[in-house]
């Protein structure tokens, strides 16, 4: 099996960063993961938004998510458990991560509200 690849901390760019984040799916996934309390599986991600992602889909997500160095990806066994890479990203970047998040989750409750 192939190795899973990584950024080093200093190989992350802003750009990266905001290419990942540009899909919406993706961007729930990462605040998915950034804000659990542990770590997830990709496929507690199959629904997003009340909507299936097919498997091929969710991992090219988290293969996205993970080379733009916002996500750690670790095999055990079968699964891939995935965290946020939070602590790194605040020493590169300060704030940025948080303030992209921050946005995303207002959007959301703005389209959520305009729906209901």
């Amino acid at each position: 099996m192939r190795p899973l690849f990584h950024p080093s901390p200093e190989d992350v760019t802003v750009e990266a960063i905001l290419h990942a984040l540009s899909d919406p799916v993706r961007a729930q996934i990462f605040a998915g993961v950034a804000s659990a309390d542990c770590a997830q599986i990709c496929s507690a991600f199959a629904d997003v938004s009340d909507r299936p992602v097919p498997k091929s889909t969710l991992s090219q997500h988290f293969k996205v998510l993970r080379e733009a160095g916002l996500v750690r990806s670790e095999r055990h066994g079968v699964e891939v458990r995935n965290t946020a890479r939070l602590g790194e990203l605040r020493e590169r970047f300060g704030p940025l991560i948080e303030a992209i998040m921050q946005a995303h989750a207002k959007q959301q409750c703005e389209t959520r509200a305009k729906a209901g």
